[in-house]
C-alpha cells in the first residue's frame, strides 16, 4: 500500500481545478486523506484510492503528456519555428560559419539547417508509441519514484527508457529524409566551400549528420516532456483524463 505521504502526493498532483478555488491545497488534501476507508467503501472521493487507481491515473496522466508532445513536434515547423527546439548546425559549421557565409556559403547553410529540422519532424512521430509502451510497463516502483521524485522525475524515466527505441526507430527515418530533402547534399556542398578553410575540411569529414540530428530530435523530446510534466504537477485541471475525473472528483 502506497503510504499517505505518497497517496498524498497523488492527491496533491492530481485535485480537479475547483480545488485551486476553494483554498489552500494542503487543506484540501487533508481533507482528503482524513476522510472514508482506505479500501472497499467510498464514502470519500480520494479516500477510496487504490494503489492501482493511483499508478493508473499517473499513467493516463503521462499518456496524455505524450500526446502532446508529439503533437506539438511532429508536424511541419514543430522544430524549426520552435526557438526553444530548433536544432542548429552542427557544431563544426557553427563554428566557421562566418567565414563560410563570407564566401557565398549562406544559403547553402541556412538549407542545410532547415533541411535537418524537417528530417527530425518527420520522424517524430515514432515516439507516441514509443512512449506510449513505456508508461504502459511503468511498475508501481516507477510510479512511487515519480511521484515522489524531483520535479522531472517523469521525464527521467521517459529518457531512462526510451532513448535507445527512439534512437533505433528516428535513425532511419531522419537518415533517409535527409537524404530524400536534399540535406546531404547540402551538407556536402558546405562541405565543398568549407575545404578552402583552414582546418575546417577534416572536422567536417569526420562528422555524421544522420546521429546529430537524432540526438538534437530527442532533446527536443525530452524537453516538452519536461514542460508537460510540470503542467501535470502543477496545473491537473489542464491535464484530466476519463480516469482522473472519476478518481478525484
Amino acid at each position: 500500500m502506497l503510504s499517505r505521504r505518497l497517496v498524498f502526493a497523488a492527491l496533491f498532483s492530481a485535485l480537479p481545478g475547483a480545488a485551486f478555488a476553494q483554498g489552500n491545497l494542503l487543506d484540501q488534501g487533508r481533507r482528503l486523506l482524513g476522510t472514508g476507508t482506505t479500501t472497499g467503501g467510498s464514502t470519500g472521493s480520494g479516500s477510496s484510492l487504490s494503489e492501482g487507481e493511483i499508478g493508473g491515473g499517473l499513467k493516463e496522466a503521462l499518456k496524455f503528456a505524450s500526446q502532446r508532445v508529439v503533437g506539438r513536434t511532429g508536424k511541419t515547423d514543430g522544430f524549426y519555428k520552435d526557438p526553444a527546439i530548433r536544432i542548429p548546425l552542427p557544431g563544426a559549421l557553427e563554428q566557421i560559419q562566418s567565414p563560410l557565409r563570407s564566401i557565398g556559403a549562406a544559403g547553402l547553410l541556412d538549407e542545410l539547417q532547415l533541411k535537418i529540422n524537417r528530417a527530425v519532424e518527420e520522424a517524430a512521430p515514432k515516439a507516441l508509441d514509443i512512449f506510449t509502451g513505456a508508461v504502459t510497463k511503468m511498475s508501481i516502483t516507477d510510479a512511487r519514484g515519480i511521484l515522489s521524485g524531483p520535479k522531472d522525475a517523469a521525464t527521467q524515466y521517459f529518457r531512462r527508457t526510451t532513448s535507445n527505441d527512439l534512437t533505433q526507430a528516428f535513425r532511419p527515418i531522419v537518415d533517409r529524409s535527409l537524404s530524400g530533402v536534399g540535406a546531404v547534399t547540402a551538407y556536402k556542398a558546405v562541405e565543398s566551400k568549407a575545404s578552402s578553410l583552414p582546418l575546417a575540411g577534416s572536422s567536417l569529414s569526420d562528422f555524421n549528420l544522420t546521429d546529430y540530428s537524432v540526438g538534437k530530435g530527442l532533446d527536443g523530446l525530452f524537453h516538452y516532456m519536461a514542460v508537460e510534466e510540470e503542467q501535470i504537477r502543477t496545473n491537473p485541471a489542464a491535464r484530466s483524463t476519463d480516469l482522473l475525473k472519476k478518481v478525484f472528483s
